[in-house]
């Protein structure tokens, strides 16, 4: 059980690389709990930051609440300690404050806030919601700005006043003058987390509007690159960032735009790619096609990210099936 006060968790949250564990699933998509454990004491050996579970990789959207807080109670079980778990809290306001409760009694350290599901709202009801949810809880909150939750920054600011326990603002729009704004008016009140789509896409440009770190999906089955990756861009070393968007991103990157959805199908395919098979995604997600699970592995090996396999030092270039061309004949 992690006893951080929010404001230190945000402390050591900022500082650290994130990750978004999968949730294994058995061929029955019932929640697998050994694969589950494994994955999560493996992801936690790792010097990461801090790990979100049951949220956007991990499909919290098709978990239902009870599932939601038996996946959390085994991540928290499963973690290194010192590695601090946060649990998501989605759905209606209702749904998100017993998340958040259950989060809580499991140990997590913090919640994030996702968007309210299909409907839109207005300022007003965002500030009531997330209240709502802070009141209920003492831990840290995050909130995840993407979807039908777009916050103004005085919105953020209303709410960083009124609860103390606000800790954070998770991106997945990557509007610049939205970040600058919020940047300028919280300055180091909440910490600023990049959520886009391969978030190392975006990292190094992001660092310089306040955001020190960002959650990798990746992570999940390329964890010494995605760390890798992280001190490069902390460091800002340009040309080591982008002789990794060249090796592995943008073309990866290319395999998960070939269908809607593959941007959390294609963390599961990555790990059956390096022999750390977590099952098959819920529907209404599909896994990846046979053509395109065998691009990713061959991409994989080609870049070298094979965990704790080193990275040639003059990596191949990556496979030509996998660079960018019409997508037709995939099955």
């Amino acid at each position: 059980m992690n006893q951080l006060a929010p404001r230190d968790l945000a402390a050591h949250l900022a500082q650290g690389l994130l990750s978004f564990p999968v949730t294994a699933f058995r061929p029955d998509l019932s929640v697998d709990e050994d694969a589950c454990r494994e994955h999560i004491a493996w992801q936690s050996s790792y010097d990461v930051a801090g790990l979100f579970a049951a949220g956007g990789t991990g499909e919290g959207f098709s978990l239902a609440p009870e599932e939601t807080a038996r996946v959390v109670r085994m991540a928290v079980e499963s973690a290194r300690p010192g590695v601090p778990v946060l649990a998501s809290a989605g759905g209606a306001t209702w749904q998100a404050i017993r998340n958040a409760a259950d989060a809580r009694a499991a140990g997590a350290a913090g919640v994030l806030v996702l968007p309210p599901y299909l409907t839109a709202c207005d300022q007003d009801g965002l500030f009531a919601h997330v209240s709502a949810i802070c009141s209920a809880t003492d831990i840290g909150v995050i909130v995840y700005n993407r979807g039908t939750a777009v916050y103004a920054p005085e919105t953020l600011a209303r709410l960083a006043e009124a609860h103390e326990n606000l800790i954070g603002f998770k991106d997945g729009i990557g509007d610049i003058e939205q970040l600058a704004r919020v940047h300028a008016l919280m300055g180091e009140r909440l910490f600023l987390l990049g959520g886009l789509p391969t978030a190392e896409t975006f990292a190094l440009p992001l660092l310089q509007l306040g955001m020190s770190t960002y959650s990798s999906a990746m992570f999940n089955f390329a964890p010494e690159f995605a760390l890798a990756f992280y001190a490069d861009v902390r460091a800002q070393d340009r040309a080591a960032v982008t002789e990794k968007l060249t090796r592995f991103v943008l073309p990866y990157i290319t395999i998960r735009d070939r269908a809607k959805g593959y941007g959390v199908s294609i963390i599961k395919a990555g790990l059956r790619a390096v022999g750390r098979d977590c099952g098959p995604v819920r529907p209404p997600l599909q896994d990846l096609s046979a053509r395109d699970q065998a691009d990713l592995a061959a991409l994989i090996e080609s870049a070298g990210l094979v965990p704790g396999v080193a990275a040639d030092a003059s990596p191949s270039a990556a496979p030509a099936s996998v660079l960018p061309g019409p997508a037709e004949g995939r099955a």
